[in-house]
């Protein structure tokens, strides 16, 4: 199978497998305050992520490209809705365009039809720094993420199996650059030992991506004639993520995404101590049925989701939602105690 083939694989099977049945915000509960004293009409979702000045903290998280007119058609109508909506953009791997040029329209349509838009570039950890270069240039990134999947490269009938290299990598790239890098993970999230490792390497921006939304252990093995079927369940949940790598360092800028289902998951993402949070999936879906003007009435809608929390909590802004008033039940309580964390 090729490169694209195997992209437009993997769109049709995350589009269609099954979600967990318990999804983990739902063990974050907001206290709510009864005193409003705001106006909502006054109140302003721009915030700042590190030096990413944002209109907005949510953003399309990487998803597709390097798959054909197929891909390219999902990035057009993605980026358009983030252009209607104000909101920033990343796209999925651009090793493919790396690697065959013929690709790289899939993404560059992204800058095409959002000049002015902030997009994020996106590589594989094996990616070298002229690689990664490339890939910013490609659609004149305003950040780059560099995605980390050992997990998928190990169920990946065609994956990676080296991963010696990596860190070295990662190192050079961010050595090198003069823009935002993210290191984000693929729906396991990351913990405490690895973004401490991440922060001794000079990383300050990091994107939790844990577990609970598109998940790329069920994608792989529904591609193999022999499942690693004991590994659907692998990753940290999103929220108990955050918490482990929110509290290491005030100047590390968290950004949470995997089953972030509406704003009040991303505010409940905020209140654990992230600065932003990324849909990818979901957005797809509502996409792919309803088509971009159906994307744009659903991000516009979690906007306002987001503002009635704010409202609701007496913040100014989505930043100073961090730490407020929250109980952990279940799954995500005891994770917190038993790594002997406290949550904000």
């Amino acid at each position: 199978m090729s490169r694209a083939e195997r992209k437009v694989d993997h769109i049709r099977h995350a589009l269609g497998h099954e979600r967990e049945f318990h999804n983990h915000f739902d063990d974050v509960e907001i206290v709510h305050q009864s005193l409003a004293r705001m106006d909502f009409n006054q109140l302003s979702i721009a915030t700042q992520v590190g030096e990413l000045k944002l209109s907005s903290p949510l953003f399309v998280n990487a998803m597709t490209g390097g798959g054909g007119k197929e891909t390219e058609a999902i990035n057009r109508d993605l980026a358009l809705a983030a252009k209607e909506t104000g909101i920033s953009m990343a796209v999925g791997s651009q090793m493919s365009a790396i690697k065959d040029t013929e690709e790289r329209s899939t993404y560059e349509v992204v800058r095409t039809v959002n000049p002015e838009g902030i997009i994020f570039a996106n590589v594989g950890s094996e990616a070298t720094l002229p690689q990664a270069r490339e890939a910013i240039s490609m659609i004149k990134a305003d950040a780059l993420q560099i995605h980390i999947n050992t997990l998928q490269e190990l169920i990946m009938p065609e994956g990676d199996r080296d991963f010696t290299k990596r860190l070295h990598n990662i190192q050079r790239i961010v050595d090198a650059l003069d823009i935002p890098v993210i290191v984000k993970e693929v729906g396991y999230g990351m913990s405490k030992e690895t973004a401490r490792t991440l922060l001794s390497m000079g990383v300050r921006y990091l994107d939790v991506a844990g577990r609970g939304g598109t998940n790329f252990s069920k994608v792989e093995n529904m591609r193999r004639n022999r499942p690693f079927a004991s590994y659907d369940n692998w990753g940290i949940p999103t929220p108990s993520s955050v918490c482990e790598v929110s509290m290491i360092q005030d100047d590390f800028h968290v950004l949470a995404s995997g089953g972030i289902r509406n704003g009040l998951d991303g505010a409940k993402a905020l209140i654990l101590g992230a600065k932003g949070f990324g849909m990818a999936g979901g957005l797809l879906k509502v996409l792919v049925k309803e088509g971009e003007e159906a994307v744009i009435d659903e991000i516009n809608h979690i906007h306002k989701e987001v503002k009635m929390c704010m409202m609701l909590l007496n913040a100014p802004s989505p930043l100073e939602l961090r730490g407020k008033p929250h109980v952990l039940f279940g799954q995500t309580k005891e994770w917190v105690e038993q790594r002997g964390m406290n949550s904000l």
